[in-house]
């Protein structure tokens, strides 16, 4: 479990996507092999959100867990800061 706890990924939630299941959007840097530059990456993933918690545009932190279907196997752990509520 604590393995675990050190593979948190903080990301942007961009979609509610059905009952329980969120997608996050995670972005790294990677160095390109020949020109060595640094590029920007971004993955989406679907995460477990249990308490249906999470919003669009919420930062959340993101850990792994057991595959819950096809293509979650993260769940949420937290969520970091609340998004701007439109006026």
């Amino acid at each position: 479990m604590q393995e675990d706890m050190d593979r948190t990924l903080v990301g942007v939630v961009v979609k509610k996507s059905g009952a329980k299941t969120i997608k996050v959007v995670v972005e790294r840097k990677v160095k390109h092999p020949k020109y060595e530059k640094y590029m920007l990456r971004r993955t989406k993933l679907a995460v477990h959100d249990p308490k249906e918690q999470a919003r669009e545009g919420d930062q959340v932190e993101i850990t792994p867990c057991r595959p819950i279907s096809k293509t979650k196997s993260w769940r949420l752990y937290r969520i970091i800061q609340k998004a701007q509520e439109k006026p």
